[in-house]
């Protein structure tokens, strides 16, 4: 595995615990975004919280099997690490991956995001959480 290129923070077990939380809070408040009645600029609403739950996931991941997690501009630099964490490390890579290439319009765009993807933000960031929390049980 090659190593991240960029700038990386360490970090220890109560710091993933605290991304996790975070990740979980944030994906909490997507699921619920998603599940109500709503017009298109709430279903952008609830896929940059996705992709903030898998970005602080990631955050959580890194720490507890690296030590160390992505502090860059550039959020693609986390995939490299994520990559290297654990045994759902595809997975969750792959998940991501997808959760990135939606950010900028979910976050910043004018385009609105369709009930799709926004479903499938949901997925991706469930399967980041759930695959930190996983590293997190285990190495328990």
């Amino acid at each position: 595995m090659r190593a991240a290129k960029g700038r990386t923070e360490d970090c220890n077990r109560a710091q993933a615990h605290v991304r996790l939380n975070q990740a979980r809070a944030f994906l909490d408040v997507a699921e619920l975004v998603e599940s109500e009645e709503n017009d298109l600029s709430t279903e952008h609403v609830s896929a940059a919280l996705a992709v903030l739950a898998g970005i602080a996931a990631a955050d959580a991941a890194c720490c507890a099997a690296l030590g160390n997690r992505s502090r860059g501009q550039d959020h693609r630099q986390a995939m490299v690490l994520v990559a290297q964490a654990g045994s759902d490390r595809k997975a969750m890579s792959r998940a991501l991956s997808q959760l990135l290439d939606l950010k900028d319009n979910a976050h910043y765009g004018m385009v609105f995001v369709s009930p799709e993807q926004v479903k499938k933000a949901v997925r991706q960031a469930r399967i980041l959480v759930a695959g930190a929390s996983k590293l997190l049980t285990d190495q328990s």
